[in-house]
């Protein structure tokens, strides 16, 4: 009977699978086809690849546009991985009155959607002066209810006899933190790294409001405009679709191990 449960088990993951992975394996495919093929739903390789690389980089300034996201998603996942594991720390470390009733009223914040922000923000931004930078889409960022909550929930199962030690050796708070903590949370670190650094690089609502110039534009933008345009072409779309996952997914295979040790919660 076990055997035959594992049996079901292993061919819905594998269907599971096969659904999973067919998008990339379609991209990949219609990347080397011309737009007629892929239209035609072509399922195999083809000689297409160097045109639509060629088209695409002269069609558009994707190097611009990988700059900008990169510097975007780079810059706002080191912020927030600073910011919401001080924050984080701090909620759970500390024994402070009213800590629960400000943790509740954070966790509140979670309820509203960003829809309901995106007005206030733009005004505030113009008023700044910040509108069209990476600024105005790195600071909206930086500091979210959701990575607060994943670092308290996490330093939970930091062992305090290591800060009650370094308290011993003459340490001060800063230093417990960046010498004691970090170290010891790196499967949380990497693992709010790959969920900061993807919601960052996939951003596309909040930047398409704040970025006006073509320069300033994210891959992201990029891809969109190429699909909506009208006569797309299909080929470029998908190499500009590759090019745009695969700092994601390197990024995901580069840290998986820590990505599911942080994910339970593990320390060491």
């Amino acid at each position: 009977m076990s055997k035959l449960n594992k049996s079901v088990i292993h061919f819905f993951l594998i269907i599971a699978s096969v659904i999973s992975l067919f998008p990339f394996v379609w991209m990949l495919i219609g990347m080397t086809n011309t737009s007629s093929d892929i239209v035609k739903g072509k399922f195999s390789f083809g000689s297409s690849l160097s045109d639509n690389v060629n088209h695409l980089f002269g069609s558009t300034n994707l190097g611009q546009a990988f700059w900008n996201s990169a510097l975007i998603a780079v810059v706002g996942t080191l912020l927030t991985l600073l910011l919401s594991s001080i924050a984080g720390y701090g909620f759970e470390i500390y024994r402070t009155k009213g800590k629960d009733r400000l943790f509740g009223i954070l966790m509140l914040s979670m309820m509203m959607p960003f829809a309901a922000i995106m007005i206030p923000l733009f005004r505030m931004f113009s008023k700044f002066g910040i509108l069209n930078t990476p600024v105005a889409v790195i600071l909206p960022t930086i500091t979210t209810a959701f990575m607060i909550f994943f670092f308290m929930q996490n330093t939970k199962s930091f062992p305090r006899e290591l800060l009650q030690a370094g308290r011993v050796d003459g340490l001060g708070e800063l230093r417990l933190f960046t010498k004691v903590y970090m170290p010891t949370m790196k499967p949380t670190y990497a693992a709010a790294a790959i969920i900061t650094f993807m919601s960052n690089w996939n951003n596309f609502l909040w930047p398409l409001i704040a970025l006006q110039s073509q320069d300033k534009k994210t891959l992201p933008l990029i891809v969109s405009s190429l699909a909506s345009s009208y006569n797309p072409d299909y080929g470029m779309i998908m190499v500009s679709i590759v090019i745009t996952t695969l700092p994601t997914v390197l990024i995901f295979f580069l840290l998986q191990k820590q990505f599911v040790q942080g994910m339970l919660g593990s320390v060491k």
